[in-house]
């Protein structure tokens, strides 16, 4: 339970067939009394006995590390993707079933779906608000104990479902993308984590041609516009960062598409790779609407993507989600720009 709309409504739904009890994970959030509170008050109201896991611990060493370090090395993380795998679904998970429950439900929305002994995960059915995309490194063995009561219907019909319970008026109340970053940007984050104020280096045009100095490369990600500290007469955008000479790359927007990558870590939630290597539809973001394309493999968790058409700002560091109509297959982290 987060004491937001799609908890409150996933244990709504539940309770009319199940033994329900609510748990909330302690992690770094910035506001936690204040959440604590609110989860606190919506147990009340559903008559839900609370659980709190404390998992700050785990969290700072498995999260926050790998947030500090990818920036560090000149990538751009995906916090939500490795505490999903490790933590959430993770440790989380297994604190959940050693109390004796059966299955953790969340408010994901997302659709499983169990075929000859193997689970399967598809998007919502509200694809706005699908977010199967954050679930595309867990395991059979996760899957086989989740549940997401909310895959089958939309945000509107989530909202009416808390209204008519009498449990208050949600909008506007979505929880934040970065759960332990407050008011600060993520740059001053990186700071405090790491202790790492930045080495000051260039940020060169694609031709070479040095236009300025930065604070740090931890302070700058792919299709950045403002922030650069430059002047020029076309919009420039960062189009690469180059951590062995300390380097941000600028160039104009149309230097932001690519249509080829190498990608590794590649993880299949069936647990072997797919026959075929494509097409499929290959998500580079959460927002991204997907591009067709195909995988062509370089070895056991490694390959190159092939879109089919070049996409705006493919970021090193962020995960490409492969999809076959609406079932997500596997996926696998973005690699800096192949030499080749």
């Amino acid at each position: 339970m987060s004491g937001g709309v799609d908890s409150t409504a996933c244990a709504l739904l539940l309770r009319r067939e199940h033994r329900l009890r609510g748990f909330f994970m302690r992690l770094a959030q910035p506001d936690y009394f204040e959440q604590e509170a609110r989860v606190r008050a919506v147990a009340d109201r559903l008559g839900l006995e609370l659980t709190v896991i404390d998992l700050r611990s785990a969290f700072r060493k498995v999260v926050l590390d790998y947030t500090a370090a990818t920036y560090r090395r000149g990538l751009t993380p995906n916090p939500c993707m490795v505490c999903n795998r490790q933590i959430k679904f993770g440790l989380f998970l297994e604190a959940v079933l050693a109390t004796g429950m059966e299955r953790l439900a969340t408010g994901h929305y997302a659709l499983l779906g169990l075929i000859e002994g193997r689970y399967h995960l598809y998007s919502g059915r509200d694809h706005r608000k699908d977010q199967s995309y954050f679930l595309s490194r867990l395991d059979q063995k996760q899957l086989s104990r989740l549940s997401f009561p909310l895959g089958g219907q939309s945000k509107e019909e989530t909202y009416r479902q808390v209204a008519a319970a009498g449990l208050g008026d949600f909008r506007g109340e979505e929880s934040q993308d970065v759960c332990f970053l407050a008011d600060g940007d993520i740059g001053s984050f990186i700071v405090r984590q790491s202790g790492m104020n930045g080495e000051p280096g260039p940020i060169l045009r694609t031709t070479g041609e040095e236009l300025g100095r930065h604070q740090g490369l931890h302070r700058f990600t792919i299709g950045q516009r403002r922030g650069l500290g430059i002047a020029a007469a076309t919009p420039l955008y960062v189009v690469a960062l180059k951590p062995e000479e300390n380097a941000v790359v600028v160039g104009e927007e149309h230097e932001l598409f690519r249509e080829r990558f190498p990608i590794s870590q590649l993880h299949w939630l069936a647990g072997t790779p797919p026959a075929e290597t494509g097409p499929f539809t290959i998500r580079l973001r959460s927002g991204h609407r997907g591009c067709p394309g195909e995988l062509l493999p370089r070895g056991a968790d490694c390959g190159e993507v092939h879109l089919h058409q070049p996409q705006r700002a493919i970021t090193p560091g962020q995960f490409a989600v492969f999809y076959r109509g609406d079932e997500l297959l596997g996926s696998g982290i973005i690699e800096q720009k192949s030499t080749s």
